[in-house]
């Protein structure tokens, strides 16, 4: 089997997360956090569409990390964001979290938003 090192040119990758906090480049975020090519900063919930909302022309959709399981997104943060031309993609953080890792290696343009375990 022949292994290939995964490069990122353009993004961190999430180094690992656990309960209630998230680490990208030694930087441990607690609670809810937002990644994207950019950095990675803290997120508020499905009330803080703004935070979302600002990388509008940067990504073309985030990957919604709703937790320890997949559950659904209230309208509301599903709407405001498909009316900004944002794409969401729901599932548990984990797999947010290696979903956006590999994404990331493909020069994608993505954001991950989760919430903690």
């Amino acid at each position: 089997m022949q292994l290939t090192e995964i490069t990122y040119a353009e993004a961190l990758p999430i180094e690992s997360y656990g309960p209630g906090f998230f680490r990208i480049d030694g930087q441990v975020i607690e609670g809810g956090a937002m990644f994207h090519a950019a950095g990675a900063r803290s997120w508020g919930g499905y009330e803080d569409t703004a935070t979302v909302l600002a990388m509008r022309g940067e990504i073309d959709f985030i990957l919604l990390g709703t937790g320890e399981k997949m559950a659904p997104v209230p309208t509301p943060f599903r709407v405001a964001l498909e009316e900004a031309g944002i794409g969401v993609e729901p599932m548990a953080s984990p797999s947010a979290c290696r979903t956006y890792n590999v994404l990331v290696s493909e020069g994608r343009r993505v954001a991950a938003v989760v919430l903690p375990l």
